[in-house]
């Protein structure tokens, strides 16, 4: 997926995240396991937002980001520029990522693993991190719950009315792969009229004991997951779980 009409709004629409507060739980669940990693990858890096606050934080750091869309890093490496940091940027899909050498820390947030609907792409993805993440690292990521695409996303419509951009996002829900399809339409103002622009693409919901036994196969180790970003154990409607795992 290019994500090339969704990139332009990406950041207005997702304003609501607090990377800040994203940044602080990863880092702390580095520390929670002895790690503190020298060269981070982040994976399905997005527009970078995470990684500048990560690099705020951590300024001893360097750190590798991917992403699948040169949309989005585009739109990554000019924010980058823009408050003076220093970071690589691949333009590599998830699936597929290939780096020049080992990290010893990963990560990969916002349900980007979700958007990998096909089984064998969660796999190699999986595998992939594996290959490049140095022996007893922890690669760090969280997923949408099955809950989540069944109760909170479902049939539903959403509509963002931002002074950017207006968006109607509506899903459509099925239940057999747990997988949301999702169509977006934005309309951006200029001047007395409307450009408009529209974005397709999928999430699919996968089990724990399915996650579990692909990062066995890999040869990741699960050390905890957790209740979004908290330390808390996941509930029965946990929307989003956070996976701390380590390379064996």
């Amino acid at each position: 997926m290019s994500y090339e009409a969704f990139a332009d709004f990406y950041d207005a629409l997702t304003s609501n995240i607090d990377y800040s507060a994203w940044a602080e739980h990863l880092l702390r669940l580095f520390g929670r396991h002895g790690q503190n990693p020298k060269l981070l990858l982040d994976l399905a890096c997005g527009t970078g937002s995470l990684a500048l606050e990560l690099m705020d934080k951590r300024p001893d750091m360097e750190m590798i980001c991917a992403d699948g869309s040169e949309a989005m890093l585009s739109i990554a490496r000019q924010k980058s520029l823009d408050a003076g940091k220093d970071l690589l940027f691949l333009h590599q899909s998830m699936q597929n990522i290939d780096l020049y050498g080992t990290v010893d820390g990963a990560v990969c947030t916002l349900d980007s693993l979700n958007h990998l609907v096909r089984e064998e792409d969660v796999r190699r993805t999986l595998e992939r991190v594996s290959l490049f993440l140095e022996p007893g690292c922890l690669f760090l990521f969280d997923v949408n719950t099955p809950y989540k695409h069944r109760e909170i996303l479902g049939n539903h419509a959403f509509v963002y009315d931002l002074p950017q951009v207006y968006c109607v996002w509506q899903c459509s829900y099925r239940e057999k792969k747990m997988e949301v399809s999702i169509d977006m339409d934005f309309f951006a103002k200029h001047g007395a009229s409307y450009t408009r622009s529209g974005e397709c693409f999928k999430e699919r919901a996968y089990e724990h004991p399915m996650l579990c036994r692909w990062l066995g196969e890999a040869g990741l180790e699960v050390l905890e997951v957790l209740d979004g970003l908290t330390l808390d154990p996941p509930q029965e409607h946990t929307q989003r779980l956070v996976y701390v795992t380590r390379k064996m």
